[in-house]
């Protein structure tokens, strides 16, 4: 009898997979034929006379890419977080927006006051200069596919 429950065992063992391959062969199918109905590309963009807000975007942005309107919120502040971590203190100092634009910051040092400094605009009269702290400058750089829009 012992014979007999183990062969019952392996049969049950050799069907389990079976259908697992079976599932995940149904699954690709299905995830395909999904993915082809997305890709369809969507129709490009009139051109538009006013800025868009931001809700305005994100309603433009949900309804082209069939994801929620939560969903592309969640994707923006994302992309808020992850500049901020780039460019902030003890940061890298430059984030990417492949094709689109560079952000970098670029760290100006402080100037000491000065006295009697000639006025560059009234020639001959002398002015003070006061002093300025150090500060960090934040410049945003377009990239190739930005500039081919435009152009």
């Amino acid at each position: 009898m012992a014979a007999k429950k183990k062969t019952v065992k392996k049969k049950a063992a050799a069907k389990k997979p079976v259908k697992k391959a079976a599932v995940k062969k149904t699954v690709k199918k299905t995830v395909k034929k999904a993915v082809k109905a997305t890709a369809a590309a969507p129709k490009p963009l009139k051109a538009i006379k006013e800025p868009m807000t931001k809700t305005q975007l994100m309603m433009t942005i949900a309804e082209r890419t069939d994801v929620s309107k939560k969903d592309v919120a969640a994707v923006f502040d994302c992309l808020a977080d992850v500049v901020a971590a780039h460019i902030g203190k003890r940061g890298a100092g430059s984030f990417t927006m492949p094709g689109l634009m560079k952000v970098v910051t670029q760290r100006v040092p402080a100037r000491k006051a000065k006295k009697n400094v000639p006025n560059p605009f009234r020639p001959g009269e002398t002015m003070d200069v006061a002093a300025r702290p150090a500060f960090t400058k934040v410049k945003v750089r377009p990239l190739k596919k930005l500039k081919d829009m435009v152009g």
